[in-house]
């Protein structure tokens, strides 16, 4: 019942359901719930400890939106596969995604950190940011995609992905993959799900929080966003307005 109502007051799709993205059916209906981007109302919703998989599970659902950069707006979509990961960690007690303290402001200051394609899904993901997506949530054709690393994700890594991971780089000298070239390394339905004219850029993602207690999702080589804000949202706590 809780799921359901959640639902209904993002006007999301059926939890029940698959939810991978279709272009044209990700438009956001409006701002995302108080309890996706104010952090005492994140805490208060998610319980201590914090249900982190099922805060991601709901930003997806939700059509949920992270302001990266200062500025470039990215609908979060989780892959099939690592959705229904989430869901299950979400009703158990065991391999909650980890939220570092905000001392960990980089990758590099995770105490295990190491410049491979490693991901768990518990520190660190693998994710894809995806450009000129028709539709995607936040009126600038991008996407953010998380995937399921090491567990046979149709929509995860390719292998050439995996073998020729160097995102500890800036951008500007890496290798960005057309939906052609994906397809042909495995991702056999990317421009059917992200539009023909798609392209990507994969990354390794970890979560942390700021001083002020926000999340931020981050990228190996620096940037990172944080779920996005109404501008009123944004004011009212600059001048003190808010509840």
């Amino acid at each position: 019942m809780k799921l359901l109502l959640l639902c209904i007051a993002c006007h999301c799709m059926s939890l029940v359901s698959s939810l991978a993205f279709t272009p044209g059916k990700a438009t956001a209906a409006g701002p995302m719930p108080a309890h996706l981007i104010d952090p005492a109302q994140r805490d208060d919703h998610y319980g201590q400890p914090r249900n982190v998989a099922q805060y991601l599970v709901d930003l997806h659902d939700c059509n949920g939106v992270f302001d990266f950069c200062g500025g470039m707006k990215f609908q979060l979509v989780l892959t099939d596969k690592l959705r229904d990961y989430l869901v299950k960690v979400a009703s158990g007690s065991k391999n909650q995604p980890v939220i570092f303290d905000d001392n960990t402001f980089r990758m590099s200051k995770i105490p295990s950190y190491s410049q491979n394609a490693f991901a768990d899904n518990i520190q660190l993901f693998h994710g894809r940011e995806i450009r000129q997506v028709p539709a995607a949530a936040g009126n600038m054709n991008m996407v953010l995609q998380l995937s399921l690393a090491n567990g046979d994700d149709p929509e995860g890594w390719t292998n050439e992905e995996v073998g020729g991971y160097d995102g500890w780089g800036h951008d500007v000298g890496r290798q960005w993959r057309t939906g052609e070239m994906l397809e042909k390394e495995g991702f056999t339905d990317f421009r059917g799900q992200f539009g023909m004219d798609s392209y990507a850029l994969h990354h390794r993602f970890y979560l942390h929080f700021d001083k002020s207690n926000q999340m931020w999702l981050s990228a190996e080589d620096g940037c990172e966003g944080t779920p996005d804000r109404p501008v009123m949202s944004r004011l009212s706590n600059l001048f003190g307005l808010g509840n």
